[in-house]
């Protein structure tokens, strides 16, 4: 199972070259692929709704023309209006239906439907505006801004579909909609100035939209022929260099310069009359030219596509064959070499190292990997495993020698304490004893007390050697007393209030540490709270033992020391010099873990920290068994 998923992972490794091959090959034909979709779907946009828009447009701008005239005329033609209108009609009936048919959604984005509700919402308007023509509440000018408003919501819907994939088809497509657009101001004019004629004045207003409109025509003329290629550019080139064109401008002057309708009314009638047809005509042809360079251009997307994917496919299949015959000779020296680090890392060198844990002599050499490689950086790796666990052993080696030396200082520092500290209470018991001054005798009482608390930490630097404190306990002793005797190893006993507890006993054997235990906690209680309140220390009996609680007044700990606390509490880690703050909690966790008790910080009802200790069942005696008053030091 190890060697196949060695095999696997290899395989795998080598497999990211071939993987990331694919994944250029995937992006390439894809992102070409997608250039021919695009392509495809602007041609299906410009047919489901840019041709019946186009139509929209010419009708809006005929039924503007003879809404216009209608308007200027004491005689108005009625006839020719309501036809217009019937014309509009259907371009929008037909601008409606195939718009927002079932092909149309398909091809279309959110950008798109939005601007062609945009001309639904102008041409439902149209009927309040030919309300108006009819009952002549609006002038000329509204009349024609408004149709203006509507042909300018289609040509934004234009922009919105010119989406070809490649720069040089969009620009041109962006050329040719600047040449309509500037068709439709030159249809907005000729409404302004036909119907001015018929009337027989151009209004101050309309010779103010004269002003905006012409020079912004001939601004979108010349940007949109300036755009486009010289074989699209060239019938407008001639169209407008044609004298007609010419003419129309010097008109276009006239009005602006005179304020007033040209002197030759015919000739504005005859221009416009000529150059809107060719205009349309010439627009026409160039977007089928421009059409069947898209048609050309995704034929040469796909032939792209064919010669792409044929050299991706064979570069891929080549270098799927170099990675398996490479990685089939990889596999087979991996393999081996991961079958003897395996070996030394699972079993030679964990026995090593609990051997070193355990303070067993260790052989002076290392084992070594064997690997028969032929490849030479195999060979090479298996040396650097060599190196890498021959320097990890040493390191152990080494820690190991150290955490027996420091052990046995700490021990024979300890024991030597230990001596003359029992030979001082001794002393201590002996001239108490003999005392019989009350001042002299309180003075030997506090020595002895701070001799006991000497006598504590000398325990404690044996508890770190991780050998007994030395003293115990021959018979069973009542909880009380061992409570008691904890609060006496404690600097500030004088604070520690020790309530009435039920009548337990605990076994002679863990009296000693229990006591140390609960010294230690009673004297974080008193050093962490302050000094003019006092510790509570109360037992009782529960169901899976005996509960001892230290609660002080201080000021608590956080929620995320005090789990740290706990977690060091139930699985006490190695001792570290660098945390020498800490070693009261240290030694605790480790009486806890001797004997199976659980230690817990919580936090106490008045703000500051609760300790629970929970002595097990098993560290219990029969109460009625007899108490100790003696022990073994």
């Amino acid at each position: 199972m190890a060697s196949q998923s060695l095999r696997f992972k290899l395989y795998s490794l080598l497999s990211l070259p071939i993987v990331a091959l694919i994944g250029l090959w995937t992006f390439v034909a894809g992102h070409t692929l997608g250039d021919f979709f695009e392509l495809s779907t602007a041609t299906a946009v410009f047919e489901e709704i840019g041709s019946p828009a186009t139509g929209l447009v010419g009708a809006l701008q005929q039924e503007r023309r003879d809404s216009a005239l209608f308007l200027s005329s004491d005689r108005p033609d009625a006839v020719r209006l309501a036809d217009s209108r019937r014309r509009t009609d259907q371009a929008v009936a037909l601008f409606r239906t195939m718009a927002t048919g079932e092909r149309a959604s398909t091809v279309t984005t959110e950008e798109v439907r939005v601007a062609v509700e945009a001309v639904l919402d102008g041409a439902q308007g149209l009927t309040r505006l030919r309300e108006k023509v009819d009952e002549r509440l609006t002038n000329r000018l509204e009349a024609v801004q408004a149709y203006g408003g509507v042909t300018d919501t289609v040509y934004r819907l234009f922009d919105q579909l010119i989406t070809v994939p490649q720069v040089r088809l969009f620009q041109q497509a962006v050329g040719l909609r600047r040449i309509a657009h500037a068709q439709d101001l030159l249809s907005r004019e000729d409404a302004l100035v036909s119907g001015a004629a018929m009337s027989g004045k151009l209004t101050h207003d309309e010779y103010e939209a004269m002003e905006v409109l012409s020079p912004n025509r001939q601004l979108l003329l010349a940007e949109g022929v300036a755009t486009l290629d010289a074989e699209l550019r060239a019938p407008f080139e001639r169209m407008v260099d044609s004298p007609d064109h010419k003419q129309l401008i010097s008109l276009e002057h006239e009005i602006i310069e005179e304020a007033e309708l040209p002197a030759d009314r015919a000739a504005w009638q005859s221009v416009t009359a000529r150059l809107d047809p060719a205009l349309d005509q010439l627009l026409a042809s160039r977007v089928g030219l421009l059409t069947e360079r898209a048609d050309d251009s995704a034929g040469g997307i796909i032939a792209t596509i064919v010669i792409v994917g044929g050299l991706g496919l064979a570069a891929i299949l080549a270098a799927v064959i170099w990675s398996v015959r490479l990685g089939r000779g990889l596999v087979e020296e991996l393999d081996g070499l991961r079958g003897a680090a395996t070996d030394l890392a699972e079993v030679r060198l964990p026995q090593l190292v609990r051997r070193l844990s355990l303070g067993q002599p260790v052989e002076a050499g290392t084992p070594r990997i064997a690997a028969t490689a032929a490849t030479q950086e195999v060979r090479d790796l298996a040396n650097a495993f060599d190196s890498v666990q021959r320097t990890a052993v040493q390191a152990a080696v080494g820690q190991a020698e150290l955490r027996q030396g420091l052990n046995r200082v700490f021990r024979n520092l300890a024991r030597r304490n230990q001596s003359l500290v029992h030979r001082q209470l001794g002393q201590l018991d002996a001239m108490q004893r003999k005392t019989t001054e009350p001042d002299q005798l309180s003075d030997l009482f506090r020595l002895d007390h701070l001799t006991t608390r000497m006598r504590r930490q000398a325990e404690g630097l044996v508890i770190l050697s991780g050998a007994p404190a030395g003293r115990h306990w021959r018979r069973p002793v009542a909880m009380i007393d061992v409570v008691r005797g904890a609060v006496a190893e404690v600097e500030d006993y004088l604070r520690v209030n020790v309530q009435p507890m039920p009548h337990s006993t605990l076994t002679g054997g863990a009296a000693a540490d229990v006591i140390h235990l609960l010294a230690e906690l009673v004297e974080n209680a008193t050093v962490f709270s302050p000094p003019n309140t006092h510790v509570n220390v109360s037992g009782e009996l529960v169901a899976r033992g005996f509960a001892v609680e230290i609660e002080d007044r201080g000021l608590g700990l956080a929620d995320a020391e005090r789990d740290e606390h706990n977690r060091r509490l139930a699985e006490p880690p190695e001792f570290d010099l660098a945390d020498s703050d800490r070693l009261g909690l240290f030694v605790v966790g480790r009486l806890a873990v001797r004997h199976g008790i659980k230690v817990t910080l919580q936090r106490s009802p008045y703000g500051g920290t609760t300790a629970v200790v929970l002595i097990p069942m098993s560290l219990m005696t029969d109460p009625t068994s007899d108490l100790a008053h003696s022990r073994t030091d």
